[in-house]
């Protein structure tokens, strides 16, 4: 196997730097669209064997150095009996937003087992697909969840929204209240990503989508408490597994992530990584950070942005990455140009 990533994550000497992409597995890809018009997203989710094809399709086009399985991060909402929705041009729906202490009372607490199960199931079926390949092609798999913070402010506004009203007005009128629903997050998230980790998975990322909504005063008191909660569920296990901890439009954070035990910090294109690394220090491998628009420009064009990122993210552990997922009207020989360039120039990440 390709292990590459793995050992990038345990911040050893590299022959070179890994590269994968989030949303690798996407719109972008003419093999997936070509699954999408067979099913709903939801049904793709929920069917181990599309979800598993999905998920190898950017191993076998591109050849970057990880898989990350086909899922969505607000599945244990649905769960929790939620009541997602996928609305064409919308995204997602709750029939049952989450706004009150009675609304929290309410939520179920599943048998992530039971209910979730396909998501295990999948990553099976990947791993098996994976073992499969070529043993050059052959990658870690990782899994993945929503942070607490980013799971509870769909689920409030029920949704994606622009401003956040009700979950940000949550936080001001009743800190204590939206805790308790953080808290319930929390203990779902780490029982259904320990359950990835026994179905196979290799590593384990955390999406923070919306980390960045607070200040550094209320994250430290809002979302870290839940977020810790789940750090520790997963670090409490025999075995070891790399945690990824991705935080978007959150550069003002990163003083307090200094001491969060992940062994792999992933940010966005806000601010140059050799800038992250002086402010969180060493001891973090860096994961990312290049804006996914560099993308849509000339193969010649992202050869030249490659370098640089490759140039920043030196002196340390550096996954090569985008800085968010990539974008669905981009196209597959530029994300192949961007995998190919990183795999030719990228050197050992200390240096």
């Amino acid at each position: 196997m390709n292990d590459l990533f793995l050992r990038a994550c345990r911040n050893e000497p590299t022959e070179r730097r890994p590269v994968w992409l989030m949303r690798q597995a996407g719109r972008y890809l003419p093999e997936y669209r070509a699954v999408r018009e067979k099913v709903d997203f939801l049904t793709l989710c929920r069917t181990p064997e599309l979800a598993a094809e999905v998920t190898l399709q950017p191993v076998r086009r591109l050849g970057v150095d990880a898989a990350i399985i086909f899922a969505d991060i607000l599945l244990p909402l649905d769960a929790m009996g939620a009541g997602l929705h996928f609305a064409a041009g919308d995204g997602p729906t709750f029939d049952r937003p989450v706004r009150t202490a009675a609304d929290v009372a309410a939520l179920a607490d599943p048998d992530v087992e039971r209910e979730l199960g396909y998501v295990f199931a999948a990553i099976g079926e990947a791993q098996r697909g994976l073992a499969a390949l070529p043993a050059e092609r052959s990658v870690p798999l990782i899994g993945f969840g929503g942070t607490p913070w980013t799971l509870a402010a769909y689920l409030v506004e029920g949704g994606a929204s622009k401003h956040f009203g009700h979950l940000l007005s949550w936080s001001f009128e009743d800190p204590r209240g939206l805790a308790q629903l953080l808290r319930r997050l929390a203990e779902v998230s780490a029982r259904y990503l320990t359950a990835q980790v026994d179905a196979g998975a290799q590593a384990i990322q955390l999406f923070d989508t919306w980390g960045g909504l607070l200040d550094a005063k209320r994250f430290r008191e809002l979302a870290l408490p839940a977020l810790r909660i789940v750090v520790e569920a997963l670090r409490d296990r025999p075995e070891w597994v790399p945690l990824i901890y991705y935080l978007n439009n959150g550069a003002h954070l990163l003083p307090e992530l200094r001491d969060l035990p992940v062994e792999v910090l992933s940010v966005d294109w806000r601010l140059p990584l050799d800038e992250v690394r002086t402010i969180v220090g060493p001891g973090k491998v860096l994961q990312g950070n290049l804006d996914p628009t560099a993308l849509l420009a000339s193969p010649q064009r992202i050869e030249e942005a490659t370098a640089e990122l490759l140039r920043r993210g030196g002196g340390g552990g550096h996954v090569v990455n985008l800085g968010h997922g990539i974008l669905p009207q981009t196209p597959p020989e530029h994300a192949q140009a961007f995998v190919s360039a990183v795999q030719r120039h990228a050197l050992a990440p200390v240096g």
